[in-house]
């Protein structure tokens, strides 16, 4: 990686009110995953860790396979809807974005173990089932809007800091606003690198992301005399990552042609290109135990997942003088290939089983965040990264609860509150989310249709200008809708 990467990207497209290197941003991103669940346990809040005999089982605690009777199969499309409201410069703006995706497919079979002839056929393990899924664990995909008019700081005040700190060398993002005019020298005895421009900028950060992470998972479960469940999977990773961020200014700028100052009007747009791919493996360890027929606790161990990752950053910086030059650079291509390693994860949970009237349930999982992990690759020392992540991240605690209510033979409906807590040592929000749906089975078929509703809250830093640095507020929505069909035989 080159040095000027580095530099360019400590402010922009930061992810929180912190400036910090893109690659630590990147590696809590890729590790805040979720567990990919069926509407049934989507509406119920994601709360399903000691539920069992739900094709969640497959992608979240293995254990739960055990449970299942018959083998199962089944698919849920979903709609995301995100709207994200800024807040910047005291202007409010919006920005929405809507998609639609497969967000689980999941098939169980179904194996009963042979019993020799007159043993207790209840006893000692009864069957081992596998099953296979794949789930959509991650979505990216949002538009960001913030625009404002700038009184105290301009970005070409980022660029001198550039330049007064590690001077002008060709082709870094300093240089280019140097020879663009934005910046330039000032003094003789301690020449510093200062602003050409004139405060009242107006200011555009407009965002466009895209993307995911998914999963396919090989996994086992196995019931123990109908009190133990045991569960073992094998998780396939997969993530792409792409991200368009144009930082535009328009204002007035003080400057010199042929020797002669003017000031003419002038509109720069300092842009970032993303593109991410990367696949990765994790292992995960079940298990479900009843204390009591009515009574069951759940906890899975899922291990770091070990990801390959190919990155791809551009940059490019253009500036139009009305009546004057126009100046273009870049785009520059930085391209780099590392490694990550995400976190552990522990989960636990309690499900309560009201005979045939329905079931509460509640799980808790704990993430620390710190322990992710990047390793160096040729050009790029992960060391910088790394201790940004041991210093900004922190350990989480996510916690889920809901409920289902059978209120015919056939008709179930559900609830559930989910709270992702936030990585972030300062100035992090927790994720809030409130779901509900429906179930109605008939025959061997059935049908569940869930909805969740998503917000949280962010800070967005478009550059650093020290003491001068304007933040823009995000509160995010998002409005998701699933669709479980499936078949069991």
């Amino acid at each position: 990686m080159k040095f000027k990467y580095l530099l360019t990207i400590i402010a922009l497209a930061a992810i929180s009110q912190s400036s910090f290197a893109q690659y630590s941003q990147d590696a809590i991103r890729y590790s805040t995953f979720q567990t990919g669940t069926t509407s049934r346990v989507k509406g119920i809040g994601n709360a399903g860790t000691a539920i069992g005999g739900d094709l969640s089982s497959v992608n979240g605690n293995p254990a739960g396979l055990g449970f299942f009777t018959k083998s199962e199969l089944s698919i849920t499309p979903e709609f995301n809807g995100s709207k994200v409201n800024s807040s910047f410069l005291g202007q409010s703006t919006s920005a929405s974005k809507n998609s639609g995706n497969l967000n689980n497919a999941s098939i169980v079979f179904y194996s009963r173990l042979n019993t020799q002839r007159g043993q207790d056929k209840t006893k000692g393990w009864l069957s081992l089932n596998f099953g296979f899924g794949y789930s959509r664990t991650n979505d990216y995909g949002e538009n960001i809007y913030a625009a404002g008019k700038n009184n105290t700081s301009s970005i070409t005040d980022y660029y001198a800091n550039l330049a007064n700190s590690n001077g002008i060398p060709d082709g870094s993002l300093q240089s280019w606003a140097y020879n663009q005019n934005l910046i330039d020298q000032y003094g003789v005895t301690n020449p510093t690198y200062q602003s050409n421009t004139l405060t009242g900028a107006a200011q555009l950060n407009n965002i466009s992301r895209s993307g995911g992470q998914s999963e396919f998972d090989l996994s086992v479960g196995a019931n123990h005399s109908n009190r133990l469940y045991l569960g073992l999977g094998l998780g396939l990773t997969n993530l792409q990552y792409n991200s368009t961020n144009n930082f535009t200014e328009t204002g007035m700028a003080s400057i010199l042609e042929n020797n002669s100052p003017v000031t003419r009007n002038y509109t720069s747009t300092y842009s970032q290109l993303q593109d991410t791919k990367g696949s990765g493996v994790n292992v995960k360890f079940g298990a479900i135990y009843k204390l009591l027929e009515s009574l069951r606790i759940g906890a899975v161990i899922t291990t770091p997942t070990y990801y390959s990752i190919n990155d791809s950053y551009n940059e490019g910086l253009s500036t139009n003088f009305n009546g004057g030059a126009s100046y273009q650079n870049g785009p520059t291509n930085y391209p780099l290939s590392y490694s990550l390693r995400t976190p552990f994860k522990f989960s636990g949970g309690l499900a309560l089983f009201i005979k045939q009237f329905g079931f509460i349930s509640g799980d808790v999982e704990y993430v620390d965040y710190s322990t992710t992990h990047l390793s160096n690759a040729e050009g790029y020392d992960s060391s910088f990264d790394n201790n940004n992540i041991k210093t900004l991240y922190r350990a989480a605690i996510n916690a889920h609860a809901g409920a289902e209510a059978r209120l015919t033979g056939s008709l179930f409906l559900r609830g559930g509150y989910g709270v992702q807590g936030s990585p972030l040592k300062q100035n992090g929000k927790s994720t809030q989310s409130i779901s509900g749906g429906l179930g109605y089975h008939f025959g061997s078929y059935y049908m569940d249709a869930a909805y969740m509703h998503v917000t949280g809250s962010q800070l967005l830093t478009p550059y650093d200008a020290g003491n001068l640095t304007q933040t823009a507020s995000l509160n995010k929505t998002n409005n998701n809708v699933f669709l479980t069909l499936g078949y069991r035989y």
